[in-house]
């Protein structure tokens, strides 16, 4: 039998078994001397988003979840997010003052929307926000879709959301260490894809808060902005989050930041 299956694959240099669970064991033995590589299917891991197999004091284990960027990394995302950050706060601070003012005199509350998000590692932090909607009718869950000529936004809100001047404040995010310049967006809790919670969507969704959230990120450049009214809607900004995961560089955050430019204003964006 050994023989006979060694002659079937000697000049294959990938073999991939398909069999019933109680099977695996026996075909792992069979298989362990024929000299090319051997995969084993197992559809049950699909289910917990396994990514590969590692060793535990001689223990196999399966890896779920990783750090993309090592420590050396971090230092160098976090430099560049301060190297940003401090400069833009100090050069638009005129123009913060100027929108805090003109929120203040068009509608009555704080100037400031401070609404819970979800950051690294799953941990909430709160996200800065200019006001641009009225204080009475504020969505701090995110549940309710803002549409076209919504009546909940005032007449300067119209004119920050559209040109994503109301996102400014989270520099100071940034220069607290709750985010980054570049990374996949913060979400709220309540937010929805059609009629389900985003992480209802997609196994896959918790694997994006692997890293700080962004003021900007792939997704965003690549016109994935707005409502997600559809559960493609939110997985193509998913597939976009993964993909910044999975490539990144300190050289591609600064072309993400220069292209951001060109996609402060957005059809979606109301």
């Amino acid at each position: 039998m050994l023989d006979r299956i060694g002659s079937l694959i000697h000049e294959a240099d990938r073999v991939i078994v398909a069999c019933a669970p109680e099977r695996r064991a026996a075909w792992s033995l069979a298989l362990k001397g024929v000299g090319v590589n051997v995969e084993i299917l197992a559809p049950e891991l699909d289910a917990i988003g396994a990514i590969n197999t590692t060793r535990y004091y001689g223990i196999s284990t399966t890896l779920i979840a990783s750090g993309p960027l090592n420590a050396v990394e971090r230092s160098i995302k976090r430099l560049f997010d301060l190297a940003i950050a401090i400069p833009a706060v100090l050069l638009l601070l005129p123009l913060l003052v100027a929108i805090a003012v003109a929120i203040k005199l068009d509608s009555p509350g704080k100037v400031l929307f401070v609404q819970p998000r979800i950051g690294k590692g799953n941990r909430m932090f709160p996200m800065f926000k200019f006001r641009s909607m009225r204080s009475g009718q504020l969505d701090h869950k995110a549940s309710k879709l803002t549409t076209r000529d919504d009546a909940r936004v005032t007449r300067v809100g119209r004119f920050i959301r559209k040109t994503s001047i109301d996102e400014l404040p989270q520099l100071l995010n940034v220069l607290r260490g709750d985010m980054s310049i570049v990374g996949p967006r913060p979400h709220a809790t309540g937010a929805l894809a059609g009629d389900a919670l985003y992480w209802e969507v997609s196994s896959r969704y918790w694997s994006r808060h692997a890293v700080k959230p962004g003021l900007t990120g792939l997704a965003q450049v690549q016109g994935f902005r707005g409502n997600t009214e559809t559960h493609d809607d939110l997985l193509n900004r998913l597939q976009a989050d993964l993909d910044y995961l999975d490539s990144w560089s300190v050289w591609r955050d600064m072309a993400l930041v220069i292209q951001t430019f060109g996609v402060l204003t957005h059809r979606n964006a109301f």
